[in-house]
Formats: structure tokens, C-alpha cells, sequence
């Protein structure tokens, strides 16, 4: 199994329909994208001075599954629209 986690700090200037419209992409490519095994993602809650604003965590079966979901088109287009509206994105992908 491997975990994919994401997270993103949204720009200032980002409006509220457009941090939902990026949650909402990203929760449609579970129906989208089969090597996708399980999806979670959501705004953050506690909102500490560490936190950042949305996340997602995602599990594929192997490398092989994880390498087909980054390169299809419609994650590649959330991946795009994701990174245009924040400053900043970390992720961490681990083998479980």
C-alpha cells in the first residue's frame, strides 16, 4: 500500500467558492481515477498557527497504481488549479 498526503496553504486572495471548488475537485476523482483505493480530503478544523488548509490523504495499491493516478489528466488538472491558488504545498508519500 502506499499513502499519498497532501496538503495546501491557500493565498490571502483566495476566496471561499474557490477553496471549495479545489475540495470539491479533489473529492470527484475517487469516482474518476480506479487506482484510486481510498480518499479523504477536507478543510482544516483546528486552525493552529501550524496548520494549513485543506488536506488530502489517498491509498493505492502500489507504486504502479500511484504512478497512473498522477499522470491522468483530470488529476493533473486539479493538481494545476491546486497549485495556482496556493502558496504554498507539501506532500509526503510513504509505503505502508
Amino acid at each position: 500500500m502506499l499513502t499519498h498526503i497532501v496538503v495546501w496553504k491557500y493565498r490571502a486572495d483566495i476566496e471561499q467558492f474557490a477553496r471549495e471548488e479545489h475540495v470539491n475537485l479533489l473529492r470527484s476523482l475517487r469516482r474518476i481515477i480506479p487506482e484510486i483505493q481510498s480518499l479523504s480530503v477536507g478543510f482544516d478544523s483546528l486552525h493552529l498557527p501550524r496548520s494549513y488548509d485543506s488536506g488530502l490523504v489517498a491509498v493505492f495499491a502500489d507504486r504502479a497504481a500511484f504512478d497512473a493516478y498522477t499522470v491522468h489528466p483530470e488529476h493533473v488538472k486539479v493538481a494545476e488549479f491546486g497549485r495556482s491558488i496556493s502558496e504554498h504545498v507539501a506532500s509526503v508519500d510513504f509505503v505502508d
